[in-house]
């Protein structure tokens, strides 16, 4: 793990020129939301009854707390892309990225013992942006390798998968995003796209952990997951590191994706196994498994 995060760190955060400072969504213009009135006065009310159910729990059962009080909202996807990149706050529908983020940031947040809709909108920026800071449409961590070191980097998360029965590496370069560039609007714009290529550029022959979806099935490895790990599916597209996101839920010790699913059209609990789910999609080559910090 020391060798992924050190090559990253001289690859993206040094070569790119990407370590900005910190910067702080600290009012309501300079944010996005679903529904600004019922957004804070619904994220203070989620935060103070999270601090007395599960205030004092680990970190994952927050994780596991927040992710079922959205279970059954309405997946939708492309929620983040506005005009201009801005910290948008969508806590009534989800596509699986937005999902695991809030999650976190609602987890994170209430492990710093605050119950402030500000203290979560911080999380959720410096969660989801490069340094936590907003720079454009190349500042959003849009690659889940991006997200996991960037975020691994600060404190925020831990990448544990190399420490689970069955773990193994592999390298892929990952740049989906500039070889598809018509499928995302903001890369029309030139300094957008030369900035998402050189992020991409740290990411040639990227070495990772990850687990195979065969090995997933041993029952060591299900012992070890716990509720509220994030589950990263791995994929065999090429160019892409991971396709989905959900969060470990286990159901009479067999770990299941909580996750928004396209498929349902909402955020469910799957009934399908994860090495079942696994099995059957053709795409997934395994999964990576990241724990939060706090």
């Amino acid at each position: 793990m020391q060798n992924i995060v050190d090559k990253s760190i001289k690859g993206i955060m040094i070569l790119a020129g990407l370590v900005p400072a910190m910067s702080y969504a600290a009012n309501t213009d300079e944010i996005l939301f679903h529904n600004e009135q019922n957004d804070t006065v619904a994220i203070n009310r989620l935060l103070s009854d999270g601090l007395e159910a599960v205030g004092n729990k680990p970190g994952n059962a927050k994780v596991l707390y927040f992710s079922e009080k959205f279970l059954n909202s309405p997946y939708v996807s492309g929620t983040l892309e506005n005009e201009s990149e801005t910290l948008t706050v969508n806590i009534d529908e989800f596509d699986c990225t937005t999902l695991v983020e809030n999650a976190l940031a609602f987890a994170y947040t209430l492990g710093e013992g605050r119950t402030s809709w500000r203290d979560f909108v911080f999380n959720l920026q410096r969660l989801r942006y490069r340094g936590g800071e907003i720079n454009g449409f190349s500042s959003r961590l849009h690659y889940i390798s991006d997200f996991i070191i960037d975020n691994s980097y600060r404190g925020n998360i831990k990448d544990i998968t190399s420490q689970l029965t069955g773990s193994d590496y592999t390298v892929k370069t990952i740049d989906y995003m500039t070889r598809h560039k018509d499928a995302y609007p903001a890369l029309a714009d030139s300094a957008q796209y030369t900035h998402m290529r050189k992020i991409e550029s740290g990411y040639r022959s990227h070495r990772f952990p990850f687990i195979k979806s065969s090995k997933t099935g041993l029952r060591n490895l299900w012992q070890e997951l716990q509720d509220g790990d994030v589950i990263c599916i791995t994929s065999k597209i090429p160019g892409l590191d991971v396709q989905h996101l959900g969060i470990v839920k286990k159901i009479n010790g067999v770990p299941h994706l909580l996750h928004a699913s396209s498929t349902a059209k909402k955020v469910i609990i799957d009934q399908t196994p994860l090495h079942e789910y696994l099995r059957k999609n053709r795409n997934a080559s395994g999964i990576r498994v990241i724990r939060i910090s706090n």
